[in-house]
This record gives structure tokens, C-alpha cells and sequence, in this order.
């Protein structure tokens, strides 16, 4: 028989398995699941001690209602718990507070009104409302997005009047320390697979200054003892060696040494030089920000380097050979700017 559940079924199945601790609803679910595979309703009635209706009636029953309606002990049909006003509301509650856990839904719902779900039928629900499990995101607080708006629309102005040498450099710093950093990655499940990565104490720390090229996504780079205005100066003079001609719109946000004078000064003296300041707190509008996250996760991530020398060698093998990444970087380094989302604010 040709398999008729999704995967996402068979998943959904197979995690309220291993949920289950009544044998009975875990048989039904087995049933199911069998069935699917391709055994024979002769084989398991046999093997379950069930008879035919009985594993058709499961079928069905998970056809019609999924999970809630297979283990139902009085089944009455595929309808939710809770009425379509009160999954709108709770929909709406859940775009305030966000819950970390279905225990978390389970319990609020119960509360809320006097209605009693398993973790896997909360789960379903919170899918059939549109919700699915991820972190949120991290903006700053104090960001305004009508400063962004008029940012942009300035942004927009200079592109559409950018001469054939004219250039737009994205402009920032970032301090990469020589500490292994953890992030998510495949590894074979169960504690024997488990995968373990040294670290160390080392306190060794770069500070790059670098300038990025919008539209061939070339980068300058210089590694200094510490960021300020005379080290400014010196990107934009490293930017200027690489760019002799046309004028350079850099984008830099407002760092105290970004509007010191000797910058200022220096400005002047090189008037084809625009420096175009980034609204307070956007981070999201200067395109070198993804670049740093994506040296992060190419070079630091999961990655341990015994000697700060080596993580400073590899360091700039990645800058020095970033056109190896020009496929991925020309689809992440897109001027498609997103502004503060803030009708989404958690207080």
C-alpha cells in the first residue's frame, strides 16, 4: 500500500510515541504508523491483538482529526477544543507574550478557560495558528524608525544619482576574540554522539576596522591596537588608495570618533569623500554588520584554534580570499534593508 501520511504526520506521529506512556494510545498510533509503512491490516491486528475495524476506525480517526481525534478516548469528530473566537484571542496573546514552552500554552489555555490540552494538541494547534518554534529577534530599543525612513529615502537619492566611478562603502568596526564560540550545527542524536569542542582561555583580541564595497563586495580591512578617529583616517585613506576615482559615499554610524574633528578636517581636505551618518541604533541598515555575523559563522563558530596567531591567520585568510564566498555574500549583502519592526515590541 503507497504510504498516505506527510512527513510532517509521520513526525507529529512519532514524537507523541515517544510521549506516550498508556499502552493503548500507544498502540493506536502504531497502527497508524504500520499501516503507513506498508504492513498489512492482517499483520497488525495480529500483532497488536486489534481487529480490522478497530484499525481502520484508528486510521480514520487520524485522517479526519490528527493526533487529538486518533487519541481521543471519546471521539466525536475532528472539531478543536477551543471555539474560533477563542483561538483568535489566543492567537492575539500570543503575539504579546511569548511563551517559551507548550507546557507554558497548556497551562495558560487551562487558566484562560477551563479547557484541558495534551503538549501534542497544543502543539498542533499552535501550527494550525500559524506559530512555529524559533527565537526572537533582538532590536535595539531606542531605535527610530522614521529617522531610518528618512534615511533611506536619502540612501535612495544618492544611488540614483551615482556617477560610473561613484562608490558606497558600508563602514564599521568588530573585536573577535580568540574563544571558541558554540553555535547550532547536525550532530548525530543521543548522548553517545554527543560532540565536544576545546576551548580555551585565550585573551587575545583583534579590532578591525574595515570598509565595505556595495557593489562588488570588496572589502578593506586593517587590524589596530584601537579603534578611534586616527584609525578612521586611516580607513579612509586605505579606502581612498583602492578608490582613486570617483566621489565615495561612506556610511559609518555615530561613534564619537566618526565626528571628531581631525575626521572632520580631514573631510574637507578630501571633498570626494561623503561621509553619510546611519540614523542611532540601526545596526540593521549598515550592510558590513552581515558581513561581520558571516566571518563569525565561517572562522569563529565551532571552530578552535590552539595559538591566538592562529586564529589571527585565519582571520585574514578569510578577508584575503573572500571572493570564495562571492555566491553567498552577493545574496546576503543586498542593500534590501528591514526596518525596527516595531509593531512587533515585546515591553
Amino acid at each position: 500500500m503507497k504510504s498516505f501520511l506527510t512527513e510532517g504526520q509521520v513526525l507529529t506521529l512519532k514524537l507523541a510515541h515517544k510521549q506516550q506512556r498508556e499502552k493503548r494510545m500507544a498502540d493506536r498510533i502504531k497502527a497508524v504508523l504500520s499501516f503507513n509503512a506498508g504492513y498489512s491490516a492482517s499483520q497488525i491486528v495480529s500483532i497488536l491483538l486489534i481487529d480490522e475495524v478497530t484499525l481502520y476506525r484508528w486510521v480514520k480517526r487520524f485522517q479526519e482529526s490528527g493526533i487529538e481525534g486518533l487519541l481521543e478516548m471519546k471521539y466525536t469528530g475532528g472539531k478543536s477544543k477551543l471555539s474560533q473566537v477563542q483561538q483568535k484571542q489566543l492567537k492575539k496573546y500570543l503575539e504579546i507574550h511569548t511563551l517559551a514552552t507548550a507546557t507554558e500554552i497548556v497551562s495558560h489555555i487551562q487558566n484562560e478557560y477551563q479547557i484541558k490540552y495534551s503538549i501534542v494538541g497544543v502543539t498542533k494547534l499552535l501550527h494550525k495558528l500559524g506559530f512555529v518554534y524559533k527565537k526572537p529577534k533582538i532590536v535595539p530599543g531606542k531605535a527610530n524608525v522614521d529617522k531610518q525612513k528618512e534615511f533611506l529615502e536619502k540612501y535612495n537619492e544618492i544611488k540614483k544619482e551615482l556617477g560610473p566611478n561613484d562608490q558606497i562603502y558600508f563602514a564599521d568596526s568588530t573585536h573577535p576574540s580568540h574563544n571558541t564560540q558554540l553555535d547550532y550545527g547536525w550532530i548525530l542524536k543521543g548522548k553517545a554522539n554527543d560532540k565536544f569542542i576545546k576551548t580555551n582561555n585565550g585573551r587575545g583580541r583583534l579590532n578591525l576596522n574595515g570598509a565595505l564595497n556595495l557593489k562588488d563586495k570588496t572589502i578593506v580591512i586593517l587590524n589596530e591596537d584601537t579603534v578611534n578617529a586616527e584609525s578612521t583616517i586611516r580607513l579612509l585613506e586605505a579606502t581612498a588608495k583602492k578608490q582613486p576615482h570617483g566621489k565615495i559615499y561612506f556610511i559609518i554610524d555615530n561613534a564619537s570618533h566618526h565626528h571628531a574633528k581631525i575626521v572632520r578636517k580631514w573631510t574637507l581636505h578630501h571633498p570626494r569623500f561623503k561621509l553619510l551618518f546611519l540614523p542611532p541604533y540601526s545596526p540593521n541598515l549598515n550592510l558590513i554588520e552581515r558581513l561581520w555575523k558571516f566571518f563569525h559563522k565561517r572562522v569563529t563558530n565551532n571552530q578552535y584554534y590552539e595559538t591566538f596567531a592562529e586564529y589571527k591567520k585565519a582571520t585574514f585568510d578569510f578577508f584575503d580570499n573572500i571572493k570564495k564566498y562571492q555566491s553567498e555574500l552577493d545574496s546576503l549583502l543586498t542593500d534590501n534593508f528591514r526596518l525596527t519592526p516595531v509593531a512587533n515590541f515585546q515591553s
